[in-house]
Protein backbone atom coordinates (compact mmCIF):
# COMPACT_ATOMS: atom_id res chain seq x y z
CA UNK A 1 0.00 0.00 0.00
CA UNK A 2 1.36 3.84 -0.73
CA UNK A 3 -0.47 6.47 0.93
CA UNK A 4 0.79 9.98 -0.76
CA UNK A 5 -0.64 13.17 1.14
CA UNK A 6 -1.58 16.78 0.54
CA UNK A 7 -2.91 19.55 2.91
CA UNK A 8 -4.63 22.73 2.20
CA UNK A 9 -5.27 25.82 4.83
CA UNK A 10 -7.79 28.24 4.14
CA UNK A 11 -8.68 31.49 5.92
CA UNK A 12 -11.43 34.08 5.70
CA UNK A 13 -15.05 33.81 3.83
CA UNK A 14 -15.17 32.11 0.16
CA UNK A 15 -14.84 35.44 -1.80
CA UNK A 16 -12.52 37.23 0.40
CA UNK A 17 -10.59 34.49 1.68
CA UNK A 18 -7.47 32.99 0.89
CA UNK A 19 -5.63 29.66 1.24
CA UNK A 20 -2.42 28.05 0.60
CA UNK A 21 -1.96 23.82 -0.45
CA UNK A 22 0.79 21.88 -0.54
CA UNK A 23 2.33 18.65 -1.05
CA UNK A 24 4.09 16.16 0.84
CA UNK A 25 7.06 15.94 -1.71
CA UNK A 26 7.40 19.51 -1.44
CA UNK A 27 6.59 20.64 -5.18
CA UNK A 28 3.99 22.40 -3.92
CA UNK A 29 4.70 24.51 -0.89
CA UNK A 30 1.77 26.79 0.54
CA UNK A 31 0.61 27.85 -3.14
CA UNK A 32 -1.91 30.25 -2.87
CA UNK A 33 -5.42 29.92 -4.28
CA UNK A 34 -8.46 31.11 -3.66
CA UNK A 35 -12.11 32.33 -5.29
CA UNK A 36 -11.12 34.44 -8.31
CA UNK A 37 -8.25 31.70 -8.90
CA UNK A 38 -11.16 28.96 -9.12
CA UNK A 39 -13.85 30.62 -10.44
CA UNK A 40 -12.77 33.90 -12.10
CA UNK A 41 -9.33 34.86 -14.18
CA UNK A 42 -6.79 35.20 -11.68
CA UNK A 43 -3.72 33.66 -12.50
CA UNK A 44 -2.82 30.44 -10.02
CA UNK A 45 -4.18 26.61 -9.44
CA UNK A 46 -6.99 25.52 -8.59
CA UNK A 47 -8.65 21.73 -7.03
CA UNK A 48 -9.82 21.39 -10.48
CA UNK A 49 -6.58 22.06 -12.53
CA UNK A 50 -4.86 19.82 -9.66
CA UNK A 51 -6.97 16.83 -10.77
CA UNK A 52 -6.48 17.76 -13.95
CA UNK A 53 -3.33 17.51 -13.77
CA UNK A 54 -2.88 14.59 -11.58
CA UNK A 55 -5.31 12.14 -14.18
CA UNK A 56 -3.07 13.67 -17.21
CA UNK A 57 -0.01 12.06 -15.34
CA UNK A 58 -1.42 9.35 -14.02
CA UNK A 59 -3.17 7.96 -17.34
CA UNK A 60 0.21 8.76 -19.19
CA UNK A 61 2.25 6.60 -16.57
CA UNK A 62 -0.80 3.81 -17.00
CA UNK A 63 -0.49 3.93 -21.31
CA UNK A 64 3.20 3.34 -20.88
CA UNK A 65 2.65 0.20 -18.73
CA UNK A 66 0.06 -1.35 -20.87
CA UNK A 67 1.84 -0.69 -24.13
CA UNK A 68 4.60 -2.88 -22.36
CA UNK A 69 2.35 -5.56 -22.81
CA UNK A 70 2.24 -5.35 -26.40
CA UNK A 71 6.25 -5.21 -26.23
CA UNK A 72 5.94 -1.07 -27.38
CA UNK A 73 7.61 1.15 -25.65
CA UNK A 74 6.74 5.06 -26.40
CA UNK A 75 8.94 7.82 -27.53
CA UNK A 76 6.30 10.14 -26.27
CA UNK A 77 3.10 10.87 -24.70
CA UNK A 78 1.64 14.07 -24.07
CA UNK A 79 -1.81 14.25 -22.45
CA UNK A 80 -3.61 17.13 -21.48
CA UNK A 81 -6.75 16.72 -19.24
CA UNK A 82 -9.26 19.27 -19.30
CA UNK A 83 -12.04 18.90 -15.92
CA UNK A 84 -15.32 20.20 -16.31
CA UNK A 85 -16.61 21.71 -13.00
CA UNK A 86 -20.28 22.63 -13.07
CA UNK A 87 -23.01 23.88 -11.06
CA UNK A 88 -26.35 21.73 -10.01
CA UNK A 89 -29.01 21.33 -7.38
CA UNK A 90 -26.45 20.15 -5.03
CA UNK A 91 -23.49 23.09 -5.68
CA UNK A 92 -20.99 22.16 -7.54
CA UNK A 93 -19.48 18.73 -9.44
CA UNK A 94 -16.64 18.08 -11.29
CA UNK A 95 -18.69 16.48 -14.32
CA UNK A 96 -16.28 15.50 -17.01
CA UNK A 97 -12.32 14.98 -17.45
CA UNK A 98 -11.59 14.98 -21.32
CA UNK A 99 -8.54 13.53 -21.85
CA UNK A 100 -6.00 14.75 -25.39
CA UNK A 101 -3.41 12.04 -26.01
CA UNK A 102 -1.08 12.70 -28.55
CA UNK A 103 1.59 9.51 -28.50
CA UNK A 104 4.80 8.82 -30.82
CA UNK A 105 5.02 5.04 -30.61
CA UNK A 106 7.51 3.48 -33.24
CA UNK A 107 5.86 0.50 -34.51
CA UNK A 108 2.02 0.57 -33.13
CA UNK A 109 -0.28 0.38 -35.01
CA UNK A 110 -3.42 2.30 -34.85
CA UNK A 111 -5.62 -0.54 -33.31
CA UNK A 112 -3.33 -1.73 -31.05
CA UNK A 113 -2.58 2.44 -30.01
CA UNK A 114 -6.61 2.83 -29.58
CA UNK A 115 -6.95 -0.44 -27.43
CA UNK A 116 -4.00 0.27 -25.08
CA UNK A 117 -5.22 3.98 -24.70
CA UNK A 118 -8.59 2.85 -23.83
CA UNK A 119 -7.41 0.71 -21.82
CA UNK A 120 -5.04 3.25 -19.72
CA UNK A 121 -8.51 5.49 -19.24
CA UNK A 122 -10.15 3.09 -17.80
CA UNK A 123 -7.84 1.75 -15.79
CA UNK A 124 -5.47 4.30 -14.44
CA UNK A 125 -6.61 4.68 -10.49
CA UNK A 126 -7.49 8.63 -11.20
CA UNK A 127 -10.01 7.35 -13.58
CA UNK A 128 -11.38 5.01 -11.41
CA UNK A 129 -11.31 7.97 -8.31
CA UNK A 130 -13.40 9.94 -10.75
CA UNK A 131 -17.32 9.89 -10.60
CA UNK A 132 -17.05 11.78 -13.90
CA UNK A 133 -17.80 10.87 -17.99
CA UNK A 134 -14.06 10.34 -19.03
CA UNK A 135 -13.52 10.93 -22.78
CA UNK A 136 -11.01 10.93 -25.16
CA UNK A 137 -9.35 12.25 -28.33
CA UNK A 138 -6.08 10.23 -29.27
CA UNK A 139 -3.69 10.67 -32.08
CA UNK A 140 -0.60 8.21 -32.64
CA UNK A 141 1.76 10.66 -34.66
Amino acid sequence: MINKSGSANWQGGLKDGTGTVSTESGVLNKQNYGFNKRFGDEAGTNPEELIAAAHASCFSMALSNILGDYDLKADDISTVATVTLEQDDGGFSVTKSHLKLTASIPGASEETFMEAANKAKAGCPISKLLNAEITMDATLA
